[in-house]
């Protein structure tokens, strides 16, 4: 992936209207910024992009300082594009579950361990083998799992004491970017119920939990409400082309943003986006733990609460298949995203009794054990290239079907709303409304967390009341073009019938998973 910087031209009204709210949404691989016109249909979205370092097996790091100068880049070029017009809020989105250590001088002591990152993974697994797992995830609403800064917290403890102790805070992403914009140090109820060291009931850091990672509350950062509003400082103003003071509103974590700017907000909608990862989302007045234990529960404000699923592996494991089973001969384009699609859709639904379980990052929902590895089940010498990469977008669909399945079980869904540009392809389209068996509409746009950002700072500087008044000041740039997919009939029964057995097969992978999990290795002799 790389740094350089890549805008997306204005959309909707020609001319940038007299007020603007920006809405940023620092992701995984890119940060995108999106100018809003309010109660208009221009905006304009610029998208820097970073490297996900790999420096070790399981370890899954970044820069906090890359991503904090990418974001101030792109803020500030979205701010030269409106023109004239007035800003009248910046409100961020950003990647949940990441952990950076900070020192005295509330400098980075440590990377920015991303919520893909693995290294806790033994943690996770001491906790559910010591029955610990339960009660955390009912106490905070995250799963216990080594995306969790609870259990990076721990791994911290265990295995850099000396680094640990020199920790003056534990920050995540969201709250590196806030200190950074507005000089305080404070995360918001949604980053917040993300970390597992949330206690549910009282909306504060949990004593219980955190005396069990080590860590006081003088460490975390304050819990304010997504909706808060603070000021840009003196010495970052002039660095985006803003007014010293201009409202800078907390917002929420990325995926309850993404279904509060996809409109997926009444009972009965599920939120679904597909970027890197993937994640299915319905939103519910008040927090929800399931007694089965795979669902989550993250605010979006205090009284909205999305629960769901997410998966580690979303388009990732189709440009994946893409890669490794393209033409080696045939040119650097052999193996493009739309050549490798355009194959797989060649091939006939359940990719002639070939499926792919696609664990290639440790996975997350439905069953929170990030040491099964992938697998592809049912090889035959039939089956091609195609069969492969159409196999790996048929599961990452069958894994969102058990996450739906499992919200099905709280409130019926009856509809989907998508967004990510994976949708751009008719296949993605029409494999997951088969799988999941209903409509998907597939949002218009790909700003869907930072349209949701962007609500949620006319909120937070009294623009708007409500949900649906910050939305409607927030037009798409064309009416009428969001994408309607209906399961087809054929392709839905075809599914129907993998999905019957999809999940006893997770069961049964997730039993012989010593099977995949590498060897120690083998001492060499001396003499």
């Amino acid at each position: 992936m790389s740094d350089r910087p890549r805008a997306v031209a204005g959309r909707g009204d020609a001319a940038p209207p007299a007020e603007i709210v920006i809405g940023v949404d620092v992701g995984t691989t890119a940060t995108k910024v999106t100018a809003f016109g309010v109660g208009s249909r221009w905006r304009h979205t610029v998208v820097r992009e970073y490297p996900l370092l790999h420096p070790q097996d399981g370890w899954e790091i970044q820069q906090p300082e890359v991503i904090l100068a990418a974001a101030l880049g792109a803020i500030a070029e979205s701010v030269s594009r409106g023109g004239a017009s007035r800003v009248i809020a910046v409100s961020l989105s950003a990647a949940m579950h990441g952990l950076i250590g900070l020192d005295t001088d509330l400098r980075p002591l440590t990377p920015l361990l991303t919520w893909a990152d693995s290294r806790a993974t033994d943690i996770a697994r001491r906790l559910r083998a010591e029955g610990l797992a339960a009660e955390l995830h009912h106490r905070s609403g995250t799963p216990v799992h080594p995306m969790s800064p609870l259990t990076k917290l721990i791994w911290f403890a265990e295995h850099e004491p000396e680094l640990s102790g020199r920790v003056r805070a534990w920050v995540g992403l969201k709250d590196w970017i806030v200190q950074a914009l507005t000089g305080t140090q404070a995360t918001e109820l949604s980053s917040a119920s993300g970390t597992g060291l949330l206690d549910l009931n009282t909306r504060s850091w949990s004593p219980e939990t955190l005396a069990m990672v080590g860590v006081s509350a003088e460490q975390l950062p304050i819990i304010l409400p997504t909706t808060a509003a603070l000021g840009l400082t003196r010495a970052v103003a002039p660095r985006v082309g803003l007014p010293t003071a201009t409202p800078v509103v907390l917002g929420a974590g990325d995926g309850p943003s993404g279904n509060l700017g996809t409109g997926a907000l009444r009972p009965g909608v599920a939120g679904l986006s597909i970027g890197t990862s993937g994640a299915v989302r319905t939103v519910v007045p008040e927090p929800y733990v399931d007694p089965g234990g795979r669902l989550f529960c993250y605010a979006l404000t205090d009284d909205a609460w999305t629960i769901g699923g997410a998966i580690s592996n979303g388009g990732a494991t189709q440009r994946w298949a893409g890669e490794v089973f393209g033409r080696p001969d045939s040119g650097a384009d052999s193996s493009t995203d739309e050549q490798t699609l355009a194959l797989a859709a060649t091939v006939p639904a359940g990719s002639d009794g070939l499926l792919a379980l696609p664990f290639l990052m440790a996975e997350r929902a439905p069953l929170w054990d990030p040491t099964v590895a992938g697998a592809f089940l049912g090889v035959r010498s039939r089956h091609t290239r195609g069969h492969f990469v159409r196999a790996a977008v048929e599961g990452v669909a069958l894994q969102l079907s058990v996450i739906v399945d499992e919200l099905d079980a709280v409130h019926p869904i009856d509809s989907v709303r998508a967004t990510g540009g994976v949708f751009r392809s008719d296949l993605w389209r029409t494999v997951l409304a088969g799988v999941l068996d209903r409509p998907i509409v597939v949002a218009d746009g790909a700003e869907g967390s930072a349209r949701g950002a962007a609500a949620l700072g006319l909120i937070g500087i009294g623009r708007a009341a409500s949900f649906d008044s910050a939305l409607a000041l927030l037009p798409g740039p064309d009416t009428g073009t969001d994408r309607l997919t209906n399961p087809d009939p054929a392709l839905a029964d075809t599914y129907r019938r993998v999905r019957a057995d999809f999940p006893r097969l997770l069961s049964d992978l997730g039993r012989v998973a010593e099977l995949f999990r590498p060897a120690a290795p083998v001492p060499a002799r001396s003499g």
